[in-house]
Parts: structure tokens; C-alpha cells; sequence
């Protein structure tokens, strides 16, 4: 195996000491640019690999951020992911991914992972099993500042990147009503997830001011998946004159409708239905859905940024600088009844 070329190998064949060789490849304003190109063009020539991990034990940081999402197959945290991974490249970050699938413990391994790696701050959003944040406030005090996005939880002096769910399902189950609906299930996730929480708010007030009554029957729990769908619509079709479903995501509502079309159930003129994220299958199936709209790529640049910031230890009040995006409502056939 070559030997691997070290900072004493340039000192020696360039006849300069190694002290001056070492400040001029981390670019010291002490070295003249002579004198750096000089070195940069002899460490070339022999093939000189900084040791990244040496020098981050010096700096006490790796320019590295942790990214843990629920699923990176899903449409919307992968244009997030995007938005963060563009915005870190250009300050001069890596980025570390990771995916809880819902997983409570999976995701305090991931957390404990990254922390063990030293990574210099974390952007997540928390999987529908997390039950308590001992090992998110355990990062914060041992590895670096957090930012979370689209499921904010609380948390002291850290800040969130959101969307106001609950008027988003206003609108959207309201757009129900509009369109004649008037028994309306709603596909939930988990409500111990205040996103979650806060779309079945939004759903219950549309109702309410609707003067619509609230069936408990008609809220369905589950983590959304294409397997969930499937299910809440076979519950669904036991259920007395459904003519309107308000899902929490387009993945739930979309298997759902295949699963009402084997069984020749008419969208939307038996059932109209409205999903939420936009995925790009929505517009593509038929009838194509109709969707909440959320700025994925958007909430992944303000995220990142802000982590960036908190890094850097520019801002004071981290809290202060949570976020809540606009939405919007994209209407297509299936909810279209008149």
C-alpha cells in the first residue's frame, strides 16, 4: 500500500518548514499567495489528501448537518430534503440523511448516530411513534442547536419551519361542504402528533361553523400509508351515507380511491375526496385529486438557513424565529360534485 503523503513530505521536497506548509493549505492570511500556490501546487504533485477528521477535532466542528425525516420516499420530504441539501452546499455544509419510518426507536438511534458523529446541528421531523424528546434535548445539550419542520413539537429556544395545518383543513373540508358533502370522514394521523392535531381541528371547526355534527365514528387514526387506505376505506364503506373524505395526506387518499373504484364506488359523485401534500400522482390519476399545496422546497431552504444561523450562534432567541408558511388549495376532479 502507497504511503500517504503528509505535510513533512511537501516541507521536504519544497525545503519549508512545516508550519508554514500547514498554514498555507488551510489558507492563513501569515503565508504569502507566492508562497501558497507554491505548496498548493506541490501538494498536487504529490497527491497530499487533507486529514478532514484531524482538523475537525481541532475546530470542534464537522460543517456537517444531520437530516432525519419520517419516509425519504415521500414526495414532500424529498423536495425538502432538496431545499436543505441546495441551501447547505452553498455555506459550505454536508448533509447526513437519515429515516425514522415512523419509528420512535429508530429515530432515537438515528439521533444518538449523528450525535456520535458530531455533526454540527440537526433539522427533523419527528415520526408518529415519538413519545417523549429526552434524546432531542440530550442532543441539544451535548451536540449542537435543532430546527424542527412540518411537525413542530415544543421544545425550549427551538424554533420550528411549519404550515398553519389547521387552516389548510378548514379550507379543505370546507371545499367539501361547498360541493354538497355533508357526512365527511376525515383520514387522520396519530393526534398525539400536534400537526395531526391540528388537521383534525381544522376539520372539526369547518364542520362546526357549518352547523355539521361531530361523529368520533368518522375520525380514522392511522400513519397514512397506501396499507392504511386501503383500510380506512373498507371502514369507509360500512359507514352510513359517506360522501366526502378530507385526508391527511395524498398517499392514504389515493389507495383509498382505488380501492372505492374496484368496489365501483363513483368519485366524486358517490364520495368526493381531498388529500393534502400534492404529490406529483395526484395529478396524474384519474380522476386527478384535489390537494393542499405546501411549499416543500421553501420549508427546507428556511430551515437550513436557520440552522445555519444557529450554528454560527448569530441569532439570540432561537424561539422567535419559528415560521408558519402559507398553503394552498388545489381543486381537480375528485371533489368536484356539482
Amino acid at each position: 500500500m502507497k504511503k500517504k503523503t503528509t505535510i513533512h513530505d511537501i516541507s521536504k521536497a519544497l525545503k519549508i518548514n512545516s508550519s508554514t506548509v500547514s498554514r498555507a493549505l488551510n489558507n492563513s492570511p501569515r503565508v504569502s499567495q507566492k508562497t501558497k500556490d507554491l505548496i498548493q501546487k506541490k501538494a498536487i504533485e504529490l497527491g497530499y489528501q487533507k486529514n478532514i477528521l484531524a482538523s475537525n477535532l481541532r475546530t470542534n466542528k464537522t460543517n456537517t448537518i444531520g437530516i432525519i425525516v419520517p419516509r425519504i420516499s415521500r414526495t414532500f420530504f424529498s423536495s425538502v430534503i432538496s431545499g436543505i441539501e441546495e441551501t447547505a452546499y452553498n455555506a459550505g455544509y454536508n448533509v447526513v440523511i437519515g429515516q425514522s419510518l415512523e419509528s420512535f426507536e429508530r429515530e432515537k438511534e438515528l439521533v444518538s448516530t449523528l450525535l456520535s458523529n458530531r455533526v454540527d446541528g440537526l433539522l427533523i421531523s419527528v415520526s408518529m411513534g415519538t413519545t417523549n424528546y429526552d434524546h432531542l434535548s440530550n442532543f441539544k445539550t451535548n451536540g449542537g442547536p435543532i430546527v424542527f419542520f412540518d411537525r413542530p413539537i415544543t421544545m425550549l429556544d427551538t424554533p420550528s419551519i411549519s404550515i398553519d395545518d389547521y387552516e389548510a383543513s378548514y379550507n379543505a373540508t370546507k371545499h367539501l361542504i361547498k360541493n354538497g358533502c355533508k357526512n365527511i370522514v376525515h383520514f387522520s394521523g396519530f393526534q398525539k402528533i400536534a400537526l395531526y392535531k391540528r388537521r383534525t381541528e381544522g376539520y372539526v371547526a369547518a364542520l362546526t361553523d357549518n352547523d355539521i355534527p361531530i361523529r368520533p365514528e368518522y375520525i380514522l387514526e392511522s400513519q397514512l400509508s397506501e396499507a392504511d387506505g386501503i383500510e380506512m376505506a373498507k371502514k369507509v364503506l360500512k359507514l352510513p351515507k359517506v360522501d366526502g373524505i378530507y385526508s391527511s395526506n395524498d398517499t392514504a387518499a389515493i389507495s383509498a380511491m382505488q380501492h372505492f373504484k374496484k368496489n365501483n364506488i363513483k368519485i366524486p359523485d358517490d364520495i368526493a375526496i381531498v388529500g393534502f401534500n400534492n404529490d406529483p400522482i395526484s395529478a396524474a390519476i384519474e380522476p386527478n385529486l384535489t390537494t393542499i399545496n405546501q411549499p416543500d422546497v421553501e420549508m427546507g431552504i428556511i430551515a437550513s438557513s436557520l440552522l445555519i444561523e444557529l450554528i454560527k450562534k448569530t441569532i439570540k432567541t432561537p424561539s422567535e424565529h419559528s415560521k408558519t408558511l402559507g398553503t394552498e388549495l388545489i381543486i381537480r376532479q375528485s371533489s368536484q360534485k356539482l
